[in-house]
């Protein structure tokens, strides 16, 4: 058996396999009602008749950062709480693989990224490294398991594992509506070969499906988040405070709440280690408004263009005391990411540009990443405690970071782009950038919800409802249960 548990001491060369713990859907009665709940696991149990013995595994690249592992995070456990065998397996690579696999990320958003060519020599990189990979998972998955494979990095796992005679969807989660894009078609091209071979493919929206995949055998699922996961569950001000305090994000004498969180077990969790901050001066003061955004350190998450329309808004309001936070993961910390400290050091260069007085006003935070469920629990906390929330993405699969400031009924401006528009109307549940290269526009709406604190508070109430009604958990599972009963199990 060579897939091992993530808690062993594991090479590089070794695929992982991450633990998935039991969560009983019944916790999520009290959003959704009971009698949805009975429903969903009438449903489950007629599934767990029709897949009988079979496991559901799915593949990705990471365990932690970016939505997709925050996703499997959240879905999985309540999969195996309603008697889904439910597992979850991370693939290796070595540099140059994950340097392909971005520049197959940006490209599948109609992004150039670093410009390097997706050729015979890049395709033998790919094909050889995961080879290795499906030598280890075919150890553990058996024929008739069912696997979802997500995004580029598993694609050319389909073939090797229909031959063993497991039943495959691949998922993408990113995804560009405009198809003739040169870059577009090249990612297309590279991984098509592969994709024909999947028994299904999903997206999560109608406009990324490809030509390649536009045969019947594609289908749309949006992701969703776990309103009870570190993250998202509800803390009260004084919680947000002493957390944020003690990772070093805001400055002033902690309250007397602890600095605690709820792990996903249940157990009791206490954020320990510290942000690490640049900026100038202390931090932000408790009470001075916040404009927050969450994301890891990618150029197509325009943190350089947030810097941009927060100085606008300074340039403005000279006397105003808001402070922008742009948050991401310590960086190296994220495997199938090795651009992230390149993307931060344009960032921190843009930054010693500013004059000092709006330096003053911006910090570049990197959250520790040594404890996942910490690192939730701290972003749980900044986006609780933020004024306004931003995600001024050039493009964007879905935006779960979105969908989690939504929850936590935050006022919220984002780029019109990809799957935010999906969440977001206009004017009612968030402020959509029409033109996310507009620094003025970004700008016009923060100055907007600053102004206007009743519009704030009606657009994050109406944004809670959304996420409550469309993107939590069961919904998902439900168009899971949909997708394997089309199987020929």
């Amino acid at each position: 058996m060579v897939l091992v548990s993530h808690s062993d001491p594991a090479p590089a060369t070794r695929l992982r396999e991450v633990p998935v713990p039991r969560q009983s859907p019944w916790r999520l009665a009290s959003l959704l009602g009971d009698q949805h709940i009975e429903d969903v696991e009438a449903r489950a149990r007629r599934l767990q008749e029709r897949i009988q013995a079979r496991a559901v595994w799915n593949v990705n690249s990471t365990e932690k950062g970016g939505g997709v592992a925050e996703m499997l995070h959240s879905l999985l456990p309540y999969a195996r709480g309603m008697g889904i065998d439910a597992r979850w397996a991370v693939i290796h690579g070595t540099d140059e693989f994950f340097r392909i696999t971005k520049r197959l990320h940006h490209a599948l958003h109609g992004s150039t990224g670093d410009g390097s060519r997706l050729d015979t020599h890049a395709r033998a990189i790919y094909d050889a490294v995961l080879r290795d990979n499906a030598d280890d998972l075919l150890t553990a998955v058996r024929p008739g398991d069912i696997v979802v494979l997500h995004d580029p990095q598993t694609a050319g796992l389909i073939r090797p594992l229909k031959r063993h005679g497991a039943h495959v969807a691949w998922r993408c989660h990113i995804g560009t509506g405009r198809q003739g894009e040169p870059d577009l078609k090249k990612a297309w091209s590279f991984i098509s070969r592969d994709l024909v071979e999947a028994d299904v493919t999903i997206f999560s929206h109608p406009a990324y499906i490809p030509k390649c995949c536009d045969d019947g055998r594609s289908v749309v699922i949006r992701p969703s988040i776990d309103p009870f996961s570190p993250k998202n569950e509800d803390i009260s001000p004084e919680t947000a405070r002493s957390i944020l305090t003690q990772a070093g994000i805001v400055s002033g004498p902690p309250p007397e709440a602890p600095p605690t969180f709820t792990r996903l077990d249940g157990s009791p969790g206490r954020v320990d280690h510290f942000a690490d901050i640049t900026g100038l001066g202390p931090p932000p003061p408790w009470d001075a408004p916040l404009i927050v955004q969450v994301s890891r350190w990618d150029p197509l998450k325009d943190p350089i263009g947030v810097i941009e329309g927060f100085t606008e808004h300074l340039r403005r309001r000279d006397g105003e005391h808001a402070r922008l936070v742009l948050a991401g993961p310590t960086v190296r910390s994220i495997p199938d990411d090795p651009e992230s400290a390149e993307t931060l050091d344009r960032v921190l260069e843009t930054w010693r540009r500013l004059p000092h007085s709006v330096r003053a006003r911006i910090q570049l935070a990197c959250l520790p990443m040594a404890d996942m469920e910490e690192n939730a629990a701290i972003v749980n906390a900044l986006q609780r405690h933020a004024t306004i929330v931003v995600q001024k993405s050039i493009h964007e699969g879905f935006g779960l970071t979105v969908t989690e400031a939504m929850w936590k009924a935050r006022p919220v401006i984002a780029s019109a782009v990809g799957g935010i528009v999906d969440q977001i109307e206009d004017g009612v549940s968030g402020l959509l950038l029409a033109d996310p290269s507009d620094p003025a526009a970004f700008a016009n709406a923060v100055q907007r919800l600053m102004d206007d604190a009743e519009l704030a508070r009606s657009l994050g109430e109406n944004a809670r409802e959304v996420v409550r009604e469309r993107y939590l958990p069961v919904r998902h599972l439900i168009q899971y249960a949909d997708l394997f009963e089309r199987l020929e199990l």
